[in-house]
């Protein structure tokens, strides 16, 4: 379904600006006329749409006359890309966009088996693979489904699996032989983009034995880019870029900061090759990481930042957008997991000054919290329940409680009310400027210190606190 998105966060301000990119290849004058005969559509409108990323965005909107004939045109050439036709159903089809004039012929009941292309040498090689891919895919399915019928005989599974491998080499070859007599087209550098690498098996030793277990692993990510070229912005205006992308930096790569930023970097810069897929790369993997939930991950936002952001590497980006994000990376850095929590020094409700450095205990649990917000309420009375509980049991735990709330007496009455028997502190005049180093911009925020007072875990709550500390000590006795 076609959508115009609007997402208004700092990252989606770094996105923001990748709407903006232009195409580097060189496109025909003169504009763009494509004449589009819809039968069983008639006096409505249709639109045009490019795909961007895993988003889709419309570019231009027309009249279905009488006859259902619709013209979409422009002074100004298309940027290449795979473009979408969609109707007031929201139903659509894909068209490829390189050359700049061309005719389509379709029926509402079935886009792709009813086309016909006039003037387009790229989408006839497009809709004649679609047809190829679906005639096979239900031939395929068919196959599958017998052998799931016959599971228990092993001859007829062993035929049907020979069936499905000639299935997917007459696709392989199908595609290789587009690659091969049209290889200047955007049809063939599609199909280029889409293939996977043919991994080998995994080298053995002399009793045949497999010396590498992760081979083939390896291999697959080691080669999974070689087909994409980086210096083609029209991968930009497809969803297949964005996909290797995601598959290389989410499924290909271990889900640890220190991992994930040596992927991340390697696609940057593949993507110098050209200047807008290096800005698309640069915003859309620092906005991920930026606005990710994944505990830890904000530590590959401030790596993007500061290396291709703050060093002045992302040509695009101005002086407003590079204080926002300058910002925001001094917010997150001095609590990125692993490093050392910064000390705060407060008074608790006797003026008695508490160092956090000053905690003995195995666990520290840091938390930030306001009497009068309703989830504080809810969460810190469950915390204190843990921690009195914890230490019965003998763990080495205990709060730090950082009360952020102006008014004395409401969290003196509070504390009270609720029996609260950890480290109470507060920092009525901010003089820690602890909402700063501890990114505190709601309540209640959680963290949980090692015995060195480095920072393990953040923004938790209590249940997860208890599983954390839990599986900390299970991990140690190991």
């Amino acid at each position: 379904m076609i959508r115009k998105t609007s997402f208004w966060t700092l990252g989606s301000i770094i996105v923001a600006c990748i709407l903006t990119i232009k195409t580097s290849n060189a496109l025909p004058s003169g504009g763009y006329e494509i004449k589009v005969k819809l039968n069983g559509l008639r006096d409505t409108v249709c639109y045009l749409g490019n795909h961007f990323g895993d988003k889709q965005y419309v570019k231009d909107t027309v009249r279905v006359d009488h006859d259902g004939q619709a013209i979409f045109k422009g002074n100004e050439p298309l940027p290449g890309g795979i473009y979408l036709v969609v109707l007031p159903s929201h139903t659509y089809f894909e068209i490829v966009v390189n050359e700049q004039k061309f005719s389509i012929e379709t029926d509402t009941t079935d886009f792709v088996q009813s086309m016909k292309i006039t003037g387009s040498l790229e989408n006839k090689l497009f809709n004649d693979h679609q047809k190829f891919i679906i005639e096979r895919t239900k031939y395929s399915q068919t196959l599958k489904a017998r052998m799931d019928a016959n599971k228990d005989n092993k001859d007829s599974t062993a035929a049907l699996k020979k069936q499905i491998a000639d299935v997917d080499k007459e696709v392989k070859d199908y595609r290789y032989k587009i690659m091969n007599d049209y290889p200047q087209t955007f049809m063939a550098k599609i199909i280029k983009t889409m293939s996977e690498p043919d991994v080998p098996e995994s080298p053995k030793d002399e009793k045949g034995n497999v010396i590498d277990s992760t081979f083939q692993f390896k291999y697959y990510k080691s080669h999974y880019l070689e087909n994409v070229d980086f210096s083609d912005d029209r991968l930009l205006r497809t969803p297949l870029l964005q996909t290797k992308i995601k598959t290389y930096t989410q499924q290909l790569t271990v889900p640890l900061p220190d991992s994930i930023i040596q992927s991340v970097d390697t696609i940057i810069e593949k993507s110098r090759a050209n200047k807008e897929v290096f800005k698309y790369a640069v915003a859309t993997l620092a906005n991920f990481y930026e606005t990710s939930n994944i505990m830890g991950y904000d530590k590959v936002f401030v790596h993007i930042a500061e290396k291709y952001y703050l060093s002045n590497d992302a040509y695009w980006a101005d002086s407003t957008l590079k204080a926002k994000i300058h910002e925001r990376v001094m917010k997150i850095k001095p609590n990125i997991l692993g490093e050392k929590a910064y000390n705060l020094v407060m008074p608790d409700t006797a003026f008695v000054m508490h160092s956090l450095q000053d905690v003995k205990e195995k666990f520290t649990i840091l938390a930030f919290w306001d009497p009068t917000c309703s989830h504080c309420k809810h969460e810190i009375p469950l915390l204190s329940a843990y921690r009195d509980s914890a230490r019965q049991k003998g763990i080495s735990v205990e709060v730090f409680s950082v009360g952020i709330e102006s008014d004395i007496e409401l969290w003196k009455k509070f504390i009270r009310e609720n029996n609260l028997k950890w480290i109470n502190v507060s920092d009525l005049y901010n003089n820690t400027n602890f909402r700063n180093y501890y990114d505190i911009y709601s309540t209640p925020v959680i963290y949980l210190l090692d015995d060195q007072k480095r920072i393990i875990a953040k923004r938790l709550d209590t249940e997860k606190i208890r599983d954390f500390i839990s599986n900390s000590m299970k991990d140690k006795s190991k």
